[in-house]
């Protein structure tokens, strides 16, 4: 017999909501040294070297984390140009905005703009294209707005796929996935080895690099591997395992990140310990269980998390041009830890600002196609026949 929850309404999951701060904060502080001590980047030690794998562990939390909530709070029912008009509302303003700030910054500090790096950005198809001026133009994290955009537009498909999955084969197909995920930097190593090299140092090619990190199909098995464990969580059939132990394993995987070959640490290594943070976190809500992360501040943080995810390259970029730091003029640790708090609050205002004039506004008046009068008005009545307790969407995809 199915143990499987109602495809209606579920459980709101705030611990969740928590969680994307600290993954947006792993980002910031990523690119927030790597700003602040380019002289010191590539090396085996010290506080950079910690900090290299924080960027791409934060992003493939989010590519997980998107699937898994938007598997729990998919409806029966719910037609695919209303699912596509809400994520288009939730992504594309501040991802507009942030990129017309982005243009006007490079041209006054007297940078080019060429159309085929904004064309393709704007219309969030530069990730398709193994280019770094085009995956990195404009405003520089932009580029995982391009996987997700090809996530939303598969979502409607691969949820009727991960819905026909019978409960007895879910774990087969996550344990699938997941091998899949190990296998992209193996075939990126023997097919695509050779070319161009990238900017970035490590021996690798652009065209590997872009396939392993950049590629929305590639990146896409995260977010099936999301959507499977919410149906397994959904069903019953989830790994049990509490927030401190799965946070843990996510730490040992990060530190494994750091020491692994190739491109097997960019998302591999830690790739499954993060479906099981995101499951804990999803286990501590439905069970009431003790969780720190969903108070009332970090479900704030985690709300703008978003926002604050598109403006902070944008601030760190500036404010290391201001202090003119560069490889030649280098901070050192401390100095850039220093640093590094002033800016990421700065950030998080310019993130509020966001949030709060664009985000907020198009959600609430754009994310939802207008009813006729009468609709609106039966529906009002309908709404005040419900359960004060009844539970809501986690905020992260209203």
């Amino acid at each position: 017999m199915s143990t499987s929850a109602p495809l209606g309404r579920r459980e709101a999951l705030p611990t969740l909501t928590g969680m994307r701060f600290l993954a947006a904060a792993m980002v910031f502080v990523s690119h927030a040294f790597f700003q602040f001590v380019p002289s010191s980047w590539g090396a085996h030690g010290g506080m950079t070297f910690f900090w290299s794998k924080a960027g791409s562990t934060g992003v493939s939390f989010f590519f997980v984390l998107s699937g898994f909530v938007l598997t729990w709070s998919a409806r029966e029912g719910q037609r695919a140009r209303a699912f596509w008009r809400r994520r288009a509302c939730k992504i594309y303003p501040n991802h507009l905005v942030t990129a017309a700030v982005a243009v006007v910054l490079l041209l006054v500090e007297g940078h080019a703009v060429t159309t085929h790096q904004l064309v393709p950005n704007l219309l969030l198809v530069h990730t398709w294209l193994p280019r770094f001026d085009v995956l990195t133009g404009i405003n520089q994290v932009s580029w995982s707005l391009g996987c997700e955009a090809f996530f939303y537009l598969s979502f409607p498909l691969l949820l009727v796929l991960v819905r026909r999955v019978p409960e007895r084969w879910l774990w087969w197909c996550a344990g699938g996935v997941a091998a899949a995920v190990w296998c992209v930097p193996l075939i990126s190593q023997l097919i695509l080895a050779g070319g161009t090299p990238s900017p970035t140092g490590n021996g690798l090619s652009v065209t590997q690099l872009w396939f392993v990190y950049f590629f929305p199909p590639t990146r896409a098995l995260e977010f099936v591997l999301g959507m499977l464990l919410a149906r397994l969580v959904m069903a019953g059939r989830g790994p049990r395992i509490g927030l401190l132990p799965a946070g843990a394993l996510v730490i040992a995987s990060y530190v494994g990140a750091l020491y692994a070959p190739g491109q097997y640490g960019t998302v591999a290594v830690t790739s499954v310990p993060l479906t099981l943070l995101i499951t804990a976190g999803a286990r501590a809500d439905i069970g009431r269980g003790s969780s720190a992360l969903r108070g009332r501040t970090m479900v704030w943080l985690g709300d703008v998390s978003f926002a604050l995810y598109m403006v902070h390259e944008l601030v760190i970029d500036r404010v290391a041009l201001a202090m003119g730091i560069d490889p030649a003029h280098s901070l050192n640790t401390w100095q850039a830890t220093g640093l590094s708090l002033p800016v990421l609050a700065l950030s998080l205002l310019c993130a509020w600002l966001l949030y709060a004039l664009v985000e907020t506004p198009v959600m609430e008046h754009w994310s939802r196609a207008r009813r006729p009068a009468g609709a609106a008005a039966h529906r009002a009545m309908a709404a005040s026949s419900t359960p004060a307790s009844a539970p809501s969407l986690d905020s992260s995809e209203r």
